[in-house]
């Protein structure tokens, strides 16, 4: 019976404690739901979902109903979730709550959080509007997008970025204190971008393989999409050998792995390569070329200057237009060679700092002046074409690339010819004789008078001063008339020495002269050097006499004559 009653008291006391116990739950929940307000924010947890509804027990006397429609995603039993209170109990005796607001409430709450500590935030990019976008944020809110604050580039078709999902910054939350939001995503873009460029200027050396996208393209190089921010490839890093355009080479929107090969963290600069990949090969020239070796390269460029020629990737030296040719006066590049040409040429120089070679395109044939005095020696005659006429006289080509000078002087010895035109035409071939032929100074000097002897010379040889010459008058002058003599020259008859005594007027003795008359007279000089001869009449006239003299001397000496001097005298004057 003891032990019984033990037991039972035992049992007493547990009752006791459960009451307790419930006494001060429900005096805690009873004290819960006195502090609950209408417009609180609660937090509740899903109990049931029977049709459209959500029943949310949010610790008061009954569960709460929330349309299944307000949730993004059907709840799960056990879940979690934000509401408003907005009446403790209406007329059903139901508590009444709104997921809606609570959300409203809690995205207000999101966005000015991210506008009070400038961190950014999700929106939707809903529509265009005048002057930039209309975006959605959290809980439904709407927001300005300046279109200059879209991105970081000049967008130009500002629909194309519709319905796009981007962070932003809250830029302004109030305006006349009510909310009025704008925000900006170039900001937020610039930002990441900086904050990229200064962990790439911390973290990467010199000499780093790195990845990266073709972005666009100038003159002188592309510029490569690192993350965010731009390196740039320049042309001449392209490659060791010649790069013509950029895009030849590299492609937009192309993935390539790039060497960084200079870094400048003060101007925010990134030097890039692709050639550094391998080995400069000037570094090996000298194991392959030497001066004086004939090698084969392409013409890659063409200058006022003269070709540039690629020996391999990477080794290109420059022909001088001067080393093109031999003989010919090159003007144009492209008188000689073009643009993917493949040429043999002469290396005649190079400087490995400066990474130069020097070319030479007329080297690799042998100079056709060395031995011009044995292929055209002084007194060769030849028969030529006549490639060019100036007023001095003209050129004759000899052979390609050499030509001879024919001066006008040298045209006739009788005649002086004004221009050479006269005598010839481009093209014509005509009889030449070397006159000079000097290598040294590469002058070749023709002639066509000395193809026959100098009849001046002749002329010279064969008459003497003194002698009786029969010319025809060529043509008459203020100060006398020239004749034309053995020899087809001229001599010149002045008009003092026309007249005899008898004719002591000149200008009438003159006048008894025209052209075509044949006249005899007396040489009086000859200076085959100047080309000049003088003759008179009036000497011949006085030889004759002294001759009629010395033939009546003879007479009167000769016992047979009949001749008297009276008679001599008017056979000379009839």
């Amino acid at each position: 019976m003891g032990q019984t009653e033990v037991e039972m008291g035992t049992m007493d006391e547990a009752e006791s404690i459960d009451e307790n116990s419930q006494t001060q739950m429900q005096e805690e929940y009873l004290k819960a739901l006195e502090q609950l307000e209408e417009g609180q924010l609660v937090t509740g947890t899903v109990m049931q979902i029977v049709a459209d509804q959500v029943f949310v027990d949010v610790n008061y006397k009954s569960e709460g109903k929330i349309p299944i429609g307000e949730f993004d995603e059907v709840p799960k039993i056990g879940d979690t979730v934000s509401v408003i209170l907005e009446k403790k109990e209406n007329k059903y005796g139901e508590v009444v709550v709104s997921k809606q607001k609570a959300d409203a409430k809690l995205a207000w709450k999101e966005i000015k959080q991210a506008y009070n500590d400038h961190l950014p935030i999700s929106a939707v990019i809903e529509k265009v509007i005048k002057g930039g976008y209309d975006v959605r944020l959290v809980g439904d809110i709407h927001a300005f997008l300046p279109i200059s604050q879209a991105d970081v580039k000049h967008i130009d078709k500002p629909e194309s970025i519709v319905g796009e999902t981007l962070d932003v910054y809250i830029e302004r939350f109030y305006s006349s204190s009510k909310p009025n939001l704008v925000v900006n995503h170039r900001k937020l873009l610039e930002e990441t971008v900086e904050n990229k460029r200064a962990e790439f200027f911390a973290t990467v050396p010199v000499g780093s393989e790195i990845d990266g996208v073709v972005k666009s393209f100038t003159s002188f190089g592309a510029f490569v999409d690192l993350g965010g921010f731009d390196g740039l490839l320049h042309i001449h890093d392209m490659s060791w050998g010649h790069v013509m355009r950029p895009k030849d080479f590299v492609k937009r929107g192309q993935k390539i792995k790039v060497k960084v090969i200079r870094i400048d963290p003060e101007e925010k600069r990134i030097n890039l390569s692709l050639k550094h990949f391998t080995d400069d090969p000037w570094v090996h020239f000298q194991d392959k070329y030497h001066v004086n070796d004939i090698v084969k390269g392409k013409v890659t460029k063409l200058t006022d200057f003269g070709a540039f020629i690629e020996l391999e990737e990477g080794i290109e030296g420059l022909a001088h237009i001067s080393e093109f040719s031999w003989v010919k006066k090159v003007q144009k590049a492209n008188e000689i060679v073009n643009i993917g040409d493949e040429v043999e040429c002469m290396i005649l120089g190079y400087d490995l700092q400066a990474g130069r070679v020097s070319l030479g395109l007329k080297q690799v044939k042998a100079n056709p002046w060395n031995n011009l005095a044995d292929r055209y020696p002084v007194g060769a005659r030849l028969t030529r074409k006549v490639v060019k006429i100036t007023n001095a006289g003209a050129f004759v080509q000899l052979e390609e690339g050499i030509d001879g000078f024919l001066h006008v002087d040298d045209l006739s010895w009788t005649r002086k010819i004004k221009h050479p035109s006269s005598e010839f035409k481009v093209g014509q071939e005509i009889d030449v004789i070397v006159l000079v032929s000097d290598a040294k100074e590469r002058n070749i000097r023709l002639g066509v008078k000395q193809l026959a002897d100098d009849p001046w010379s002749s002329f010279a040889s064969t008459y003497k001063p003194g002698a009786v010459i029969e010319g025809e008058v060529s043509s008459i002058t203020d100060f006398g008339v020239f004749i034309k003599i053995p020899g087809n020259i001229e001599g010149l008859i002045h008009k003092f020495n026309l007249a005899d005594k008898k004719e002591a007027d000149a200008e009438d003795a003159l006048k008894k002269y025209k052209v075509g008359d044949k006249v005899n007279a007396i040489l009086m000089e000859v200076q085959p050097d100047k080309r000049k001869a003088a003759f008179s009449v009036r000497d011949y006239k006085k030889k004759t006499q002294r001759d009629e003299i010395s033939r009546y001397m003879a007479a009167e000496e000769s016992d047979d004559s009949k001749i008297t001097l009276g008679d001599m005298l008017k056979s000379r004057n009839s």
